[in-house]
């Protein structure tokens, strides 16, 4: 985790730019601001940045890993934040996941979900779940492919301790906005399909800092913002 020295300053600035950028997307979509919710993705940053960026009106924070997670929320554990895991998770990590966190964006295996399902304590609310999908087709990338989406979503939805909230995707890198636009309206078009089925689905989770405008217009309704709230992360060792 990175120290805070040098982070914090700016963080409010752009916390506001992001929320600019985001109503302005949904302006020119012809859609309310207020329906897209802003993930601020803090992994790799410290808990002192997230206290600074919490205090600009920011609830909702993504974290990846879940040991640097828990000792934030630890840190954290005056503020009212609403905890999102977005990485991808181990089977070994589900217990922590199913305890700590409120949502989950990255369900891509039945097996997982159950763990998930099982772990989560009975005291808690259901665990907000999004299932992840491969939508370019990369063999590097998590997520369920679309020809298995609708069996791993209906499997999901009969599990006690969760609820199936939508998708989430993390399309292939591009600077195109065509072909930007193109993989987020595959996506809620796989998203309209299993509703067309019966399933209650509300959330599409896509889009981050270089991408936001053709997310929204596509009908984000989460968008996951790291670089352009926190800054650049340093290259990974």
């Amino acid at each position: 985790m990175r120290e805070s020295s040098g982070i914090i300053e700016g963080l409010e600035e752009r916390l506001q730019a992001v929320r600019a950028e985001v109503a302005r997307a949904a302006r020119t979509a012809g859609r309310a601001p207020d329906d897209i919710r802003i993930v601020a993705v803090s992994k790799t940053f410290p808990a002192d940045a997230v206290r600074a960026v919490h205090a600009a009106g920011q609830r909702d924070f993504g974290e990846s890993y879940v040991q640097e997670a828990v000792a934030k929320m630890d840190a954290l554990a005056d503020l009212d934040i609403t905890w999102h895991f977005i990485g991808p998770i181990q089977s070994n990590k589900t217990r922590v996941i199913a305890e700590r966190f409120a949502w989950v964006h990255s369900v891509d295996r039945l097996k997982i979900a159950e763990r998930l399902a099982a772990q989560r304590p009975v005291a808690l609310p259901p665990l907000q779940v999004c299932l992840q999908v491969n939508i370019s087709g990369e063999t590097t990338k998590s997520g369920v492919v679309p020809d298995d989406l609708a069996a791993l979503a209906r499997s999901v939805d009969g599990l006690g301790s969760l609820r199936l909230r939508g998708l989430m995707a993390i399309p292939e890198p591009t600077d195109d906005p065509r072909v930007q636009h193109a993989r987020f309206a595959a996506v809620r078009a796989l998203l309209d399909d299993l509703a067309g089925h019966g399933l209650a689905l509300d959330t599409l989770s896509m889009g981050m800092s270089d991408d936001l405008p053709a997310a929204v217009a596509e009908g984000a309704t989460m968008v996951r913002i790291g670089r352009a709230i926190f800054g650049a992360r340093p290259p990974v060792p």
